[in-house]
């Protein structure tokens, strides 16, 4: 697949490294040489130097045989533009454009971007996605990351194995005699820096990270079996009131009106804004790095505290400040890939990386095959897929036992007329099932074919 990419920052880096990884052929294109010098000598990708949107240059870097644009500059309006071009002009089939103003976003808007007005197949809105996923790991305590899948009623979650975990040294098939009710799969490991897809016989180990996918009723029932029964937090303090920030305040208000939330942003103007907009939520003026601000939040009786400022320094010193005065635990938002590695040695209990859930939507419709959804796990170490089967499947009919499937494939769950499949040896796939499964990076071209379409379909 021939794909341009307009953006060479660390969203378009990423999705470059991934796309090349995959031997697609990718051209990246930003205005800020020093950024496009740095991509072509890492990746093996091309690299043009200017703007995005301007015909002859999206011409130079071969958008006419191009089959995929993604705009992911800083600049909805250059995204839009470029998109807008490569379909008037090169006739580009799928345009990808990342979208952060909500105002473009609001449902009364909601034709704005058809073939009919502003010809952009996919709008990605990074503000969204991460404050779904903030929203996610606020309502499950104890899960470092929560995706769903299957309108919402699969759930993947990874759950780290401490010492207390009950489920550690037991052979994975045994968990399911030992809970026989229990509606969930432990479909990938994470230890000691390998992505392990695990078989029956394997088993969990103190330090792992469990990628399990259950029913979306078992999420909590399956977290308290792994050790975790933190209770939801009642009281939080969010640093920061930009896009993300005051997503999530409203969200909360909406959805959980029993939590007392409390909101700190430095910009006096956006302030009184926000302030203006949400109706519970008590909003202060400061720095989040100011301990006066963050006794007057009064952090130390915060069950959370939830780092979303667009500077990672603040986030993750402003965090390790309300643990030292008494905040329970901290959830942060981390941009810089070097420093989500020591975040945890940092005092940070969880954080959350935006690059790759940009990154996991862009490869949504990347991914050949009837893949439905897509979330990279580990930097792109495995991908949790939802993709729906075919009548012409090689998948459809036959026992999972009997399938012989590929290393580095396993099954999570099945959805079938509106309701979740526990998948054991003697299940089969029919026609139109969506199947949840987690695939290591060597296997997703596996999982690919598993899920195209053949000739004889037509």
């Amino acid at each position: 697949m021939k794909v341009l990419i307009c953006g060479a920052g660390q969203v378009g880096f990423g999705i470059a490294e991934r796309l090349s990884q995959e031997d697609n052929d990718v051209s990246v294109i930003d205005t800020a040489p020093d950024l496009i010098a740095h991509i072509t000598e890492t990746l093996d990708v091309r690299g043009y130097v200017g703007h995005g949107s301007h015909p002859d240059v999206l011409a130079r870097a071969g958008a006419d045989q191009a089959d995929m644009i993604i705009a992911v500059t800083l600049h909805d309006e250059v995204n839009i533009v470029a998109c807008e071009v490569a379909h008037a002009i090169f006739n580009v089939p799928t345009k990808v454009a990342r979208i952060r103003a909500q105002s473009y976003l609001a449902p009364e808007y909601s034709d704005l971007f058809s073939r009919e007005n502003v010809p952009i197949d996919v709008t990605i809105s990074p503000e969204i996605e991460v404050g779904q996923l903030v929203l996610r790991r606020i309502s499950f305590p104890g899960a470092t990351d929560v995706v769903r899948f299957a309108e919402d009623r699969i759930t993947m979650i990874a759950i780290e194995c401490m010492e207390d975990c009950p489920v550690v040294d037991t052979p994975l098939h045994q968990l399911s005699q030992l809970f026989p009710d229990l509606r969930a799969t432990v479909t990938g490991i994470f230890r000691k820096g390998r992505l392990i897809v695990p078989h029956s016989t394997d088993q969990l180990q103190t330090g792992d990270l469990a990628y399990v996918v259950c029913d979306r009723d078992h999420t909590r029932r399956t977290l308290a079996l792994f050790g975790h029964e933190e209770q939801e937090a009642r009281r939080i303090i969010i640093f920061g009131g930009g896009n993300i920030g005051h997503f999530v305040a409203r969200m909360i208000e909406k959805q959980q009106p029993r939590m007392r939330v409390k909101l700190i942003e430095s910009d006096r103007n956006r302030a009184v804004f926000i302030s203006d907009k949400l109706n519970n939520t008590v909003v202060l003026q400061g720095s989040a790095m100011d301990q006066r601000i963050l006794m007057q939040a009064d952090v130390q009786d915060a069950d959370l505290v939830v780092a979303l400022t667009n500077s990672d320094q603040i986030n993750i010193l402003g965090s390790m400040m309300a643990k030292r005065l008494g905040a329970k635990s901290t959830l942060v938002l981390i941009n810089e890939p070097a420093y989500q590695g020591f975040a945890s040695t940092a005092g940070v209990d969880a954080h959350i990386n935006p690059r790759a859930v940009t990154i996991s939507r862009v490869l949504q419709h990347v991914r050949k095959g009837r893949i439905r959804s897509v979330y990279a796990v580990q930097n792109g170490m495995a991908e949790v897929i939802e993709a729906e089967a075919l009548e012409t499947s090689p998948l459809v009919g036959r026992a999972l036992r009997e399938l012989n499937l590929p290393e580095g494939i396993r099954i999570g769950g099945l959805y079938r007329d509106k309701t979740f499949i526990l998948p054991d040896g003697s299940t089969r796939i029919k026609a139109k099932d969506r199947v949840v499964l987690l695939a290591a990076a060597s296997a997703v071209r596996d999982v690919e074919q598993l899920f195209r379409v053949s000739i004889q379909y037509f």
